[in-house]
C-alpha cells in the first residue's frame, strides 16, 4: 500500500521518457578551416557524442563490470542492490552504496537533481522503469556514455579519452579503457591526472571485475595491471593553429546566439585554408624571431629552483636520463613534474617552446622541456650577444655560461641545424592573406602568440602604412590626368602652414633627390617628394574620394598632403582588402572569414554569399545569359559555397572601382617594384606574376609589405605595439618583405603563374627615358611604356627637352630647393 501510494503521488510528475530519443546534449562550439580541420572548440563542457556502434565492446564490458554488470538482464532497477543499500542505511545510519543501475543514473543525469532525498530516489526508480519501456538497452547505454561527467571538463567517454590520452576512445588499449570506465564514481577526486595512484587502483579494480566476470583472460588482466598510468592533460584538440581567427568567430557567434553558442553544438566553417594558415604562422614567427635575434639577447625570462644534479658528459646522456643520479638524494622526477606543469601553463608559442636549464657548462646546457631532457649546444647560442639598445648589441658570448645559468627559464627553437636558443620577441607583427576574387580570408595571424597577447593586430592595430599606401595615390593620379611617364620633379620642398607646429620638410627614405622623375620610376624607388607633388596637383579631397572605394574608412584618411606618405591609420586587413582590387582586375570585395554555420543536426543555418570580382554575364532582351561571367584574367570565378547545397542565393557581383586600363597600368608599376625596386627580394620566389609595395614609416616605427598575384593577396606588418623605432636598419623591404616571401613560397607552391591580361585600351609606345616624350627615331636608350589609348605623348624628345640633370657620386641629381608656392 505504501509503495502504491508513493507511485500514485509521484507518477503524474514524471517526465515523458520518449523525449530522451530527441535529447539535446550540451556540446561545444567548434570552429573549422574551409577544408574541415578543427581549429578549436569553445564551451564549459567538452563533449563529443558518439553512437552505440562506435563504443568499443571492451569498454562496454569494462563499464558494466564497474557500474552495472546486470544491465542487460534487469528491467531498470537492481532489487538486490537496492536491498543492500537499504540494509546498509538501516544498520549503519550511513549511505554506503546507492544501488543505482545505469538506467537510474540516466534518469538522474537527464531529469533529476543530485539532492539526496527519499523522494528523489523513488522518482529515480519510477523514471528508470519508464525509460526501460521507452528505449532499448543500447539507446540507454548511448545516453549514459555521452552524458556522464568524467573530470577535467570532459563530459562523455569520447571527450574523456581526448582529454586524458589525446586520442579517440576507439584507439585506447584495455588498460586505458578500464581507466576511463573507472572514472564515473569519483571523476574529480580520482582522475589519473590529479590522483594517479588512486586512479590506477580503481582501474585495476575494474580489470579484476572484468576478469572475474570472464570478459578478459588472465594474460590480458596481468598485462594490463602492470601498465603505468600514461594519462596527461590534453587541451582542446586542434588540428591547425588559428587562435586569432577562432576568437573572431567566437565573438560573432556570441553576437548572433548569445551564450547558447557555447552549448548548442554549432559547427562553424571558416574560409581559412589550412596549408596557407600554417605557412602564415611559420613565416611570421620566423621573421619576428630573426628580427629579435638580430637585436641581441635580453636574458632569461625567469629563474626556477635549481635541481642539484651532477649531469654527465653528452655520451652518457641516455643512461643518465633513465635513472636518478645515484650521487644525490633527490627525487628528481617529481621536481621535473613540477617544472612540466609550470611550462605547460605558459601556453602555446608555436615554433618555440619553453625550457628550464638543468645544468649549464661551457660547451652547452642540459635543458628540460615538456616531457624530455635535451642538449642545447653553445652553437645554438652564439647569436646571443647582450641587447643594449634597438641599434646596438654587446660583445658576442665566448661560451654557454656567458648566456645561461642553472634554473633559467629559456625558449628553444628546433631548426634543421639543431636546437637553438630563442626568446619571445618584443616586436610584434600581423599577416593577412585573402582570396581577391571574393574577399575570403585564407590566412590570418594577429601576433607572435595568442597565448602571450590576445590583441589581434591584423584587424585591430591601426598603424600608418607609409609607402605601401602609395599605389592608391598613383592609381588616383592615373584617373586624374597623369600617365606612367609623367615627369615630376623630385627635389627638396618646404611647406609652411599655420596649422603645422613647424615647417614641414619631407624627404625621401634614402635622403637623396633624383630630380625630374617619371611616375613609374617614382613608385618603384618609393620617392616621397614625387608622391607629395602628385597629390598636391590633383588635390587631397579628389584622392580621398577615389581611395575610399577600395574599402578604407574615409573618416580615417588624412585630408592633407600627408596622405601621400601613408600617414593615415589603417589595419593590415584594410591594406589586404584594398590590394585585392589590384589583384582581381579592379573590383571592390569585402573581407569575410565565416563561410557557414551548421547546427548539431547538420542543418545549414548560414552560408556566406560574397560578391564576386567579375563582370556579370551579359543578358539578351529576354533575360537569358549570352556570356559567362569572368574576371579580368578571363577566368570564370566560382563562389566558395561547398556547404550551400540547401541554400539558393542569387549570385552577387562586386563593384568595379578601377577601369581596366587604370588597373593594368597601376599593376604594371607595382610589378616593377618587385622587378627593380624596393621589393626585389620577392624575386627569390622565381615567379613573374608578383607585384606589391614596401612601406616604412617615420623613424622606422612600422615596416610593411603588401603584395599579390592574380589569385592571392597578402599583407605583412611588423612593429611594436607601442609605436617606437624598430631600429635604424629596419625597413619594409628588409623586415616585412622576407616574411611575405616565406609565406608566399608555401602558399603558392604548385600554383601555376597567372598573368595580368593587357586590356584593349592600352597601347605600347617607345619613349625617351629622361623626358617621358616620344623617343627620337634611332634613339638607343629608348624604352617601352604603356599608356591608355589617347594619353600617349605626341611630341618627340629633342636635346633641349632632355633636362640636363647629372647624377653625382651618390646617385642623386642636382637641383635647387623649389619654394612650395612655386609648385
Amino acid at each position: 500500500m505504501a509503495i502504491t501510494g508513493v507511485y500514485l503521488y509521484l507518477a503524474p510528475t514524471l517526465p515523458d521518457a520518449e523525449t530522451l530519443k530527441d535529447v539535446d546534449l550540451q556540446t561545444p562550439l567548434r570552429v573549422y578551416t574551409a577544408d574541415g580541420l578543427l581549429i578549436t572548440e569553445y564551451g564549459e563542457k567538452r563533449r563529443t557524442p558518439i553512437t552505440y556502434q562506435e563504443i568499443p565492446p571492451q569498454f562496454i564490458d569494462a563499464l558494466l563490470a564497474s557500474e552495472d554488470d546486470g544491465f542487460f538482464e534487469h528491467s531498470g532497477i537492481d532489487l538486490k542492490g537496492l536491498a543492500r543499500a537499504v540494509f546498509d542505511l538501516v544498520t549503519t545510519g550511513r549511505k554506503k552504496s546507492g544501488g543505482s543501475t545505469i538506467t537510474m543514473q540516466v534518469a538522474k543525469n537527464y531529469y533529476l537533481s543530485s539532492e539526496k532525498t527519499f523522494t528523489r530516489k523513488f522518482t529515480e526508480i519510477l523514471l528508470a522503469l519508464k525509460i526501460e519501456k521507452a528505449l532499448t538497452k543500447e539507446e540507454i547505454l548511448e545516453l549514459y556514455v555521452n552524458k556522464i561527467y568524467l573530470g577535467k571538463r570532459a563530459y562523455g567517454i569520447e571527450a574523456a579519452s581526448q582529454v586524458y590520452y589525446g586520442k579517440s576512445i576507439t584507439e585506447l588499449n584495455l588498460a586505458e579503457l578500464a581507466m576511463i570506465a573507472g572514472l564515473p564514481q569519483a571523476p574529480s577526486a580520482a582522475n589519473p591526472i590529479r590522483s594517479p595512484e588512486r586512479a590506477v587502483s580503481r582501474r585495476n579494480y575494474v580489470l579484476a571485475r572484468m576478469y572475474n566476470l570472464g570478459k578478459i583472460s588472465e594474460a590480458e588482466f596481468q598485462q594490463s595491471i602492470r601498465q603505468p598510468a600514461t594519462a596527461r592533460y590534453h587541451g582542446a584538440t586542434s588540428e591547425i593553429s588559428a587562435p586569432y581567427v577562432a576568437e573572431m568567430i567566437r565573438l560573432e557567434m556570441i553576437r548572433r546566439y548569445g551564450n547558447k553558442a557555447y552549448t548548442s553544438g554549432y559547427s562553424v566553417y571558416t574560409t581559412i585554408n589550412a596549408k596557407r594558415q600554417q605557412a602564415a604562422n611559420a613565416a611570421l614567427q620566423k621573421g619576428l624571431l630573426k628580427y629579435d635575434r638580430d637585436h641581441g639577447y635580453r636574458g632569461a625570462q625567469a629563474t626556477y629552483s635549481v635541481i642539484p644534479l651532477s649531469v654527465p658528459e653528452p655520451p652518457e646522456l641516455e643512461e643518465w636520463i633513465t635513472q636518478a643520479d645515484p650521487t644525490k638524494d633527490v627525487d628528481w622526477p617529481q621536481t621535473l613534474n613540477n617544472w612540466e606543469e609550470q611550462l605547460r601553463e605558459l601556453g602555446d608559442f608555436g615554433i618555440i617552446e619553453p625550457a628550464v636549464v638543468m645544468n649549464a657548462i661551457e660547451e652547452g646546457a642540459w635543458v628540460y622541456s615538456v616531457g624530455q631532457i635535451r642538449w642545447l649546444p653553445f652553437e645554438g647560442m652564439t647569436w646571443a650577444a647582450p641587447y643594449l639598445s634597438v641599434n646596438s648589441v654587446g660583445e658576442a658570448p665566448e661560451n654557454a655560461l656567458d648566456v645561461v645559468s642553472d634554473g633559467d627559464l629559456i625558449w628553444l627553437e628546433a631548426t634543421s641545424s639543431g636546437l637553438k636558443l630563442a626568446q619571445v620577441p618584443e616586436a610584434e607583427g600581423a599577416l593577412v592573406s585573402m582570396n581577391p576574387h571574393n574577399g575570403a580570408i585564407e590566412a590570418l595571424v594577429g601576433g607572435f602568440s595568442n597565448s602571450d597577447n590576445q590583441f589581434n593586430r591584423a584587424t585591430q592595430a591601426e598603424r600608418q602604412p607609409g609607402s605601401a599606401f602609395k599605389p592608391f595615390i598613383y592609381s588616383a593620379a592615373l584617373d586624374n590626368g597623369f600617365t606612367t611617364a609623367s615627369l615630376i620633379n623630385d627635389a627638396p620642398v618646404v611647406f609652411k602652414d599655420a596649422s603645422l607646429e613647424s615647417t614641414w620638410r619631407p624627404e625621401n627614405y634614402s635622403g637623396k633627390f633624383y630630380g625630374p622623375t617619371r611616375l613609374r620610376q617614382a613608385l618603384y624607388r618609393s620617392q616621397n617628394l614625387v608622391s607629395i607633388r602628385i597629390l598636391k596637383q590633383m588635390g587631397p579631397a579628389t584622392a580621398v574620394r577615389y581611395i575610399q572605394d577600395f574599402g578604407f574608412n574615409p573618416a580615417r584618411l588624412n585630408k592633407d598632403l600627408s596622405l601621400a606618405l601613408g600617414a593615415s591609420a589603417v589595419t593590415p586587413l584594410d591594406m589586404a582588402t584594398g590590394y585585392s582590387a589590384f589583384a582581381n582586375g579592379g573590383y571592390k570585395v569585402s573581407p569575410f572569414v565565416m563561410q557557414s554555420i551548421i547546427s548539431d543536426t547538420g542543418e545549414i543555418l548560414y552560408e556566406a554569399n560574397p560578391a564576386l570580382a567579375m563582370a556579370p554575364p551579359e543578358e539578351d532582351s529576354t533575360g537569358n545569359f549570352i556570356s559567362e561571367g569572368v574576371n579580368d584574367n578571363n577566368a570564370p570565378v566560382e563562389n566558395n559555397s561547398e556547404q550551400a547545397e540547401n541554400i539558393e542565393e542569387p549570385t552577387l557581383f562586386a563593384e568595379r572601382i578601377m577601369s581596366p586600363e587604370n588597373h593594368y597600368l597601376t599593376v604594371s608599376m607595382m610589378r616593377d617594384v618587385v622587378r627593380r625596386g624596393t621589393g626585389r627580394k620577392a624575386l627569390a620566389l622565381g615567379r613573374n606574376d608578383l607585384a606589391g609595395k614596401t612601406g616604412t614609416t617615420n623613424d622606422q616605427k612600422d615596416a610593411w609589405f603588401s603584395g599579390f598575384n592574380p589569385d592571392l593577396v597578402a599583407t605583412v606588418w611588423i612593429g611594436f605595439d607601442q609605436p617606437t623605432t624598430l631600429g635604424r636598419w629596419a625597413s619594409g623591404g628588409g623586415t616585412a618583405l622576407p616574411v611575405w616571401v616565406d609565406y608566399m613560397r608555401e602558399a603558392l607552391d604548385g600554383a601555376p603563374e597567372e598573368q595580368f591580361e593587357q586590356p584593349e585600351g592600352i597601347v605600347t609606345v617607345r619613349i625617351d627615358p629622361d623626358s617621358g616624350l616620344l623617343a627620337s627615331p634611332g634613339q638607343k636608350d629608348a624604352i617601352f611604356e604603356y599608356f591608355k589609348t589617347g594619353s600617349a605623348p605626341t611630341e618627340y624628345a629633342r636635346t633641349k627637352d632632355i633636362i640636363p640633370y647629372q647624377e653625382d657620386e651618390t646617385g642623386s641629381r642636382g637641383g635647387s630647393v623649389i619654394p612650395e608656392q612655386l609648385f
